[in-house]
């Protein structure tokens, strides 16, 4: 792994600038350099976006101990598996953003009589931004999503 000296003592600073918030999501200047510094790294492009994407402090840690001592943690973190809780969580906001999205559709005026409009049992959308890419690739290996390209996904029915 790529691992500059200078970017681990910037990674450390910025760290110790977020602790000093309050809510360590409040801290973008921060997190935005932080992510930065982190895509110039060969760190595994999913988890630094799941780390920086859920402003996960003991996240930022591990990397930041991965860059410093690569031989000494390449172990099990390189599965890039979302906690079960995590995807649980983002699967029922992309049902709720799904059903919302068929409501708003269903609701349109000036659809005319003879007009077919869509089905709104075979709906795709663009996942919530809240959860990282691994997670909704995490759900289209585990069969309740389906991706069907340029990142908009569906529910997968059986």
């Amino acid at each position: 792994m790529t691992s500059d000296p200078t970017a681990v003592t910037e990674l450390d600073e910025l760290m110790t600038a977020i602790r000093g918030y309050d809510d360590p999501r409040r801290a973008a200047g921060e997190w935005k350099k932080v992510y930065r510094l982190l895509q110039k790294t060969d760190l595994p492009a999913g988890r630094v976006t799941g780390v920086v994407g859920m402003r996960d402090l003991a996240g930022l840690a591990e990397l930041i101990d991965r860059l410093r001592d690569p031989e000494a943690s390449a172990g099990p973190a390189d599965a890039d598996e979302p906690d079960p809780e995590i995807c649980k969580r983002a699967l029922r906001a992309f049902r709720k953003r799904l059903a919302l999205t068929r409501l708003d559709e269903e609701s349109k005026l000036g659809r005319g009589p003879l007009s077919k409009g869509s089905d709104p049992s075979r709906a795709a959308i663009t996942p919530p931004t809240e959860w990282p890419d691994a997670v909704w690739q995490a759900l289209t290996r585990q069969g309740k999503l389906r991706s069907i390209g340029h990142g908009l996904y569906e529910l997968d029915k059986p």
